[in-house]
């Protein structure tokens, strides 16, 4: 078993530099040159009105174009001017997915109410599967079958938030073309760098600057179905243990839950839910928890460098991706990775908590026609890029112009706003 994880690398500070459907056309956001746009803003709630829903996907039908509400369930939709006659499908696990018309939205406050799936699932005719381990199998083996199969160029969107406890001590906004590559494919996905910002407190770090390494490449590879070798693989299933869960939906489609955990424990050991359609046997979901109890193994796991006066480890690890279809095909739509770490100073009596959380949602996409081999230039990132500071792009409120973002969710909204007030 191969395990994943975000290196993380600690240094000194100061060593630290920086209604009916109407056909649209396909459409995909050219993002070298802004375009004229209207900006949609909204959330997405529950039909009872007491929760936001979270990562709930918003795709406008017939064309490349979506976005993803953040953890309040708020949205930001950029759709292009020539485009006012299109309908927007709104979708999460567990409800009804909704097409609303385009002249629904407005530029501010949109109100969308998803209901909760109520059919009982576990009636239905089409859950046959009896086996969980089997059912992995078959939906590991379909890749080839139900997920992309050609080069691909993918718009997306990443951030990266740093808090130390309350305090938000670091945040990096990008927005990425991911050169995607088949599913079937061994060669790993490259990245361009469009438009990014960054800042960090370094005072507020203790003298200790915690820098992720490998950026918007950490969000990739959790596509489980693009490398499942991080996770798992068909010749060594065995190695975990399978059971079935409620069935859910999603988007009409039902759903086996499968729970899943590492059988061998004596190092760090992976466990959570896997999503699979029940008719194609595609992965549309799948929730993952690293057990992070073995400190020791765990902290040589993440921790590539570190001061000597300190003990650091990880204490939680999970990872979310989500998968969108279009013409038939899966994709990756959706990562996030939660990780606390601590650390523990020699000579002081409280230790510090640190909370890493990333995220990336791919907002267009279209076929990439070019070489197979593109030629490389300065924007490309390596895995091992660790994004530099630049401060100036929180200073316009409209640095990222017609791309569709991540709306930021009140916690970063507000640290958005201390960094404005500071550069004023």
């Amino acid at each position: 078993m191969k395990i994943f994880v975000i290196n993380i690398l600690f240094i000194l500070a100061v060593l630290f530099p920086v209604s009916p459907e109407i056909q649209a056309a396909a459409v995909f956001q050219d993002l070298q040159q802004d375009q004229e746009y209207t900006e949609y803003k909204g959330r997405v709630l529950s039909s009872d009105r007491e929760r936001p829903v979270g990562s709930a996907q918003l795709t406008v039908l017939n064309t490349n174009i979506a976005t993803v509400t953040n953890a309040d369930g708020e949205f930001s939709l950029k759709v292009p001017s020539n485009l006012s006659q299109v309908v927007v499908r709104v979708s999460y696990l567990g409800f009804e997915s909704k097409n609303v018309a385009l002249e629904y939205f407005s530029e501010e406050n949109t109100e969308i109410f998803l209901e909760p799936s109520v059919e009982e699932l576990s009636e239905i005719s089409i859950f046959q599967a009896e086996d969980a381990g089997k059912l992995v199998r078959t939906m590991l083996s379909k890749r080839e079958d139900n997920y992309l199969n050609q080069n691909t160029n993918m718009t997306a969107f990443y951030r990266e938030s740093i808090r130390k406890g309350r305090k938000n001590v670091s945040l990096s906004e990008a927005v990425i073309r991911i050169h995607k590559k088949p599913y079937t494919s061994s060669r790993k996905e490259e990245i361009e760098l469009i438009k990014a910002r960054k800042t960090a407190d370094y005072d507020k770090l203790d003298t200790l600057a915690l820098k992720l390494r490998g950026g918007p490449y950490n969000a990739l590879y959790v596509d489980v179905m693009k490398y499942p070798e991080y996770v798992f693989y068909i010749d060594d299933i065995s190695d975990y243990s399978f059971s079935f869960d409620e069935p859910t939906q999603i988007d009409g489609r039902y759903l086996y839950v499968v729970d899943f955990e590492a059988r061998e424990r004596s190092a760090p050991w992976y466990f959570g839910k896997l999503y699979i359609d029940a008719q194609s046997h595609t992965l549309v979901r799948a929730e993952l928890n690293l057990n992070v109890d073995n400190r020791s193994v765990a902290s040589r796991l993440f921790v590539s460098k570190k001061p000597g006066s300190t003990r650091v480890y990880p204490i939680e690890v999970k990872y979310l991706i989500d998968y969108q279809q279009q013409d038939g095909k899966w994709f990756y739509g959706y990562g996030s990775a939660d990780l606390t770490f601590v650390v523990n100073w020699k000579r002081k009596l409280f230790n510090s908590r640190y909370y890493v959380h990333s995220e990336m949602a791919v907002t267009g996409w279209k076929p990439d026609p070019g070489d197979v081999n593109p030629r490389r230039s300065d924007s490309y990132l390596k895995p091992t890029v660790v994004m530099t500071d630049d401060v100036s792009g929180f200073s316009d409120p409209e640095f990222w112009g017609s791309n569709n973002i991540i709306e930021p969710d009140k916690d970063i909204q507000n640290a958005i706003d201390k960094i404005r007030e500071q550069l004023d």
